[in-house]
């Protein structure tokens, strides 16, 4: 991992994929993935491995924990994906413009948001803006920051409950 993280190392990452990637795709699939979401889970787990290597910590765990840590996560996000249902279709073309009262309120409550987001307290602030400026799932927070999931969630609720108080 180290010659990946400090060196893009091309050939220890060829040989950690050789390695792991098998293994992954069969954890997968042993743990409920068809073959099809198995082999696209994994290619993201690898890929993540190059893009993030920086982000590994051998004190924390091995390079197999962290892993099948990414592996297991990806694959969650992929599932939950997979069952949450298709966004109505969105119109396209010329629509009516909104009227300017409207257009002020809209203004008026982005600027609310952005001052009661800028008044969180900091560690859910980051999380916060990581999740929906940034468009990170909760695992990739945690892969990212490496903080436990649940704490990342935990931080996350909180927060979303102190903008809702508010937003009023």
């Amino acid at each position: 991992m180290e010659r990946i993280s400090v060196h893009q190392d091309q050939t220890a990452f060829a040989e950690l994929f050789g390695h792991f990637a098998p293994r992954v795709k069969a954890f997968l699939m042993k743990n409920g993935a068809d073959s099809g979401l198995a082999e696209e889970c994994t290619q993201e787990v690898m890929a993540t491995l190059w893009t993030k290597a920086h982000m590994f910590d051998p004190t924390r765990a091995s390079v197999a924990t962290w892993i099948f840590t990414i592996a297991r996560n990806r694959t969650i996000d992929a599932i939950r994906k997979q069952r949450r249902p298709e966004p109505e279709d969105l119109e396209w073309g010329p629509t009516e413009e909104p009227d300017q009262a409207d257009a002020m309120a809209i203004q008026e409550e982005s600027e609310q948001l952005a001052r009661a987001i800028s008044e969180l307290p900091e560690k859910q602030r980051i999380l916060i803006e990581r999740a929906y400026y940034g468009d990170l799932s909760h695992s990739e927070i945690a892969a990212e920051t490496g903080l436990p999931l649940g704490t990342i969630k935990s931080r996350i609720r909180l927060a979303l409950e102190r903008l809702r108080h508010a937003m009023g």
